[in-house]
């Protein structure tokens, strides 16, 4: 019975109110996503901005193509310093991510701390080990190349 953290940083060049515009819009989910993740917002009439309480649902293709739903929760949002999105329905038995930004000088430090565990015991633990956490990191690596892509490479 396995629970884990991924933590990732990236910083951005850009003003916090700039950052956090773009992180808590959900239509942009989608720009920061790998295509292979095969990941489509199925929530009609989703709100400019994110806020404690709101349900997004996706389709998603983690694993070998096999699409299946993910239900988020907003569940906290300081805003322009954190949210928070906890799995309601999904791959994980536990899923809770948090998105922090901070100024920093020349720009914004993102910091992601995601605290999950896989289903099915020791054989989620097995695929931690295997694949799940690779996986998380390749999504986090795409994720930090799209958000260059947008706000260009933080020069230190």
């Amino acid at each position: 019975m396995g629970f884990y953290q991924f933590f990732t940083t990236q910083k951005i060049p850009s003003n916090l109110d700039t950052v956090w515009g773009f992180i808590s819009s959900p239509s942009n989910l989608k720009k920061i996503t790998p295509d292979h993740m095969g990941f489509d917002i199925i929530t009609p009439e989703l709100p400019d901005k994110m806020y404690p309480g709101m349900i997004i649902a996706y389709k998603v293709s983690p694993i070998l193509g096999i699409k299946m739903t993910w239900v988020t929760e907003i569940t906290h949002v300081r805003e322009r310093e954190f949210f928070v999105d906890e799995q309601r329905v999904g791959p994980y038995s536990i899923w809770h991510h948090e998105h922090h930004v901070k100024s920093i000088d020349g720009g914004v430090l993102m910091t992601d701390i995601v605290s999950y565990k896989p289903p099915f015991g020791i054989l989620g633990t097995i695929a931690n080990e295997l694949f799940i956490r690779k996986q998380l990191k390749s999504i986090f690596d795409y994720r930090e190349k799209a958000v260059n892509d947008i706000f260009g490479s933080f020069k230190d």
